[in-house]
């Protein structure tokens, strides 16, 4: 079933506290009280941001047995926010990407979400043309961003991957997503053997794309697309 993404007019502000040494969950001060709260992130925020006593967005949490009423959406930055939340980017790619922005794939009336092929989960794949579609979500607060931030194996197994599906005849489009809307430039890290990898990746015709993300109205929105 197609997600959508969350409507930011039912989002409340708070204070950011800190982060619990449990996974995936923060301290935020709404008006009064100290509130437990979910950090929608597979990675400690710490790691990219100093969030402490900034103003951050909450979105309610839906489910009735879900351990917090509250998740961590985005927080307060220049005259936007950095949005927190890393698995949404591949949902507001989803919905837009038969928009015109994304012309450069091609044909794309069958766009399926987390299909398996072999041992790899694709975000997207663009049934007409045989075509994965990668997404990796970058927070930062420079306008210039890099990945990755941090070793990791998961990404090095998915270019292996990659490697061997574009000599099998896929096409692959990676997609960097930015969660800070100010971000106008992407730069590879040298961080062996991902950069290598990458590289080979490019010489087999893998395309590359860089999407910014921001808060418009009531919803979240692609703000810009460029070139890396």
């Amino acid at each position: 079933m197609r997600t959508t993404s969350p409507r930011t007019d039912r989002l409340i502000t708070g204070t950011f506290l800190y982060e619990i040494k449990n996974r995936f969950l923060c301290m935020v001060k709404v008006g009064t009280e100290d509130v437990v709260c979910y950090i929608p992130s597979s990675c400690r925020l710490s790691n990219f941001l100093d969030l402490k006593n900034r103003q951050v967005l909450l979105s309610p949490v839906a489910s009735k047995t879900a351990r917090t009423l509250y998740s961590v959406f985005a927080v307060k930055f220049k005259r936007s926010y950095i949005l927190l939340n890393t698995s949404l980017p591949n949902t507001v790619i989803e919905e837009e990407i038969a928009s015109r922005r994304f012309a450069f794939l091609g044909k794309r009336n069958q766009v399926l979400r987390e299909k398996k092929l072999r041992e790899y989960r694709c975000d997207l794949f663009i049934q007409d043309t045989n075509t994965i579609i990668e997404i990796k979500s970058i927070i930062s607060t420079n306008n210039e961003a890099y990945f990755p931030t941090v070793y990791s194996e998961r990404a090095i197994n998915q270019l292996r991957q990659i490697i061997q599906f574009l000599k099998s005849g896929y096409h692959v489009t990676y997609i960097f997503a930015s969660l800070n809307p100010y971000v106008k430039r992407l730069c590879i890290n040298d961080l062996h053997p991902y950069k290598d990898l990458f590289r080979e990746c490019v010489s087999l015709g893998m395309k590359l794309k860089c999407v910014t993300l921001r808060i418009k109205g009531d919803a979240v929105c692609i703000n810009s697309i460029f070139d890396i």
